[in-house]
């Protein structure tokens, strides 16, 4: 066979070079194929919701169970101890101020008053005494029949005997007060609402045997919850219908509505005092209360810079309260300083650092940090609609338990 010829040199060398680029060139481009852009971080999903100033509904008239009380009432109970000997009232009875409801045996008390009044008696007799001695002693001391000393003994006794007998004085007035408070009497006009203790029990001191509720001033009681406080203000308008006066309706204003709520319950009483009051209108009579809601204008001024919040939306910084507040122009994080004026069992009511419309993360305020962004979803209910379904809940286990 015959032999190839050889290329030339400089044709190998061309030939390696362009191999050694090529695999250059394939090494390369597996680099660039293995190399990837780093992931971005998810963006966190957060329950937040604009806030509103509180405000009662516009428009829509509240509704309330509501009984007729005494504005004033109190315990009758006697100040001493002892046996219920008789009760002079009942349940239900008009009585009128100074009238004796009920007594006690009063046999200690009178032995009592005796032996006090002995006591004073002899105290007089021995400052008689010591009275006499002492214008006996003054008289001979002038004439210098008897000695310094004497006469001073004698003063001592008359002061002795001045002083024991104005404390046996006391005593005996302490003694007929005490007989006194073994009849009860009663401290203003008004009707019998309890009876606590029987005919022949013995009674402590300070024990209450009667209920008292004061004639003349009657109020409407009812009880709120507190997702309705923002429409009830003191001096609104309000008008009340009982089932025992058919036909009537009666006028009536708010006049106090109680600060601390129910510990129960967690409703707040409210008091309506009818205008003008009504003689038909009785203690215990139960009917309906029919409130005007504040007007639009007068809850914005009276609540401007007032929100009620979920308690879970409740962070701090430091010492102070503070929300997450989602800023609009691009959903970041801000940590808002704010001034919580009251704290409930799940809500809190924030008076300053809120302006109306802007967006507040409801919950899960530990999991998240300034200036992250976040994606806002709203919840599955709104927080009025919620704090609707937990008063809903609480009226329901109320009713079970009564």
């Amino acid at each position: 066979m015959k032999a190839h010829p050889s290329p030339p040199l400089h044709v190998r060398s061309r030939t390696r070079l362009l191999a050694a680029g090529l695999s250059c060139a394939a090494l390369l481009a597996l680099a660039a194929c293995q190399r990837q852009e780093p992931a971005a971080a998810p963006i966190a999903v957060v329950v937040a919701l604009p806030i509103h100033p509180q405000q009662g509904p516009a428009g829509e008239s509240l509704r309330f169970p509501a009984e007729v009380a005494s504005r004033y009432a109190n315990v009758m109970s006697f100040r001493v101890a002892g046996k219920l000997l008789e009760r002079d009232v009942r349940l239900g009875d008009a009585v009128r101020q100074g009238q004796i409801l009920a007594r006690l045996d009063p046999a200690d008390a009178q032995q009592q008053l005796a032996s006090a009044q002995a006591a004073l008696d002899a105290a007089r007799h021995r400052l008689a005494f010591a009275q006499q001695q002492l214008d006996r002693d003054r008289a001979q001391d002038a004439q210098n029949l008897i000695a310094a000393n004497q006469l001073e003994q004698t003063q001592d006794s008359y002061t002795a005997a001045l002083d024991a007998r104005d404390q046996a004085a006391a005593q005996l007035a302490v003694a007929q007060n005490a007989l006194q408070y073994n009849t009860l009497r009663a401290e203003h006009d008004g009707v019998i609402t309890s009876e606590n203790a029987d005919t022949g029990q013995v009674v402590a001191a300070g024990q209450a045997v009667y209920g008292l509720a004061w004639s003349g001033d009657t109020d409407v009681t009812l009880d709120a919850p507190e997702s309705r406080l923002g429409a009830i203000a003191v001096g609104g308008q309000a008008s009340v219908s009982f089932p025992a006066l058919p036909n009537r309706r009666f006028e009536a204003r708010v006049r106090e509505i109680a600060p601390p709520a129910d510990p129960q319950s967690r409703t707040y009483r409210v008091k309506l005092s009818l205008t003008p009051p009504d003689r038909d209108v009785r203690l215990g009579m139960t009917g309906e209360a029919t409130l005007a809601p504040l007007t639009a204008t007068a809850a914005s001024s009276a609540n401007s810079s007032t929100f009620v919040l979920p308690a879970t939306a409740i962070f701090h910084q430091g010492a102070k309260p503070a929300v997450w507040v989602v800023l609009p122009k691009d959903s970041t994080l801000e940590l808002r300083v704010v001034t919580a004026s009251r704290y409930d069992d799940r809500t809190a009511t924030v008076t300053d650092g809120l302006r109306d419309g802007e967006r507040v993360v409801l919950a899960g305020v530990h999991t998240v940090y300034a200036g992250e962004p976040v994606h806002p979803v709203a919840p599955l209910f709104t927080p009025a609609e919620q704090l609707e379904r937990n008063d809903r809940a609480s009226d329901g286990a109320n009713g079970a338990a009564r």
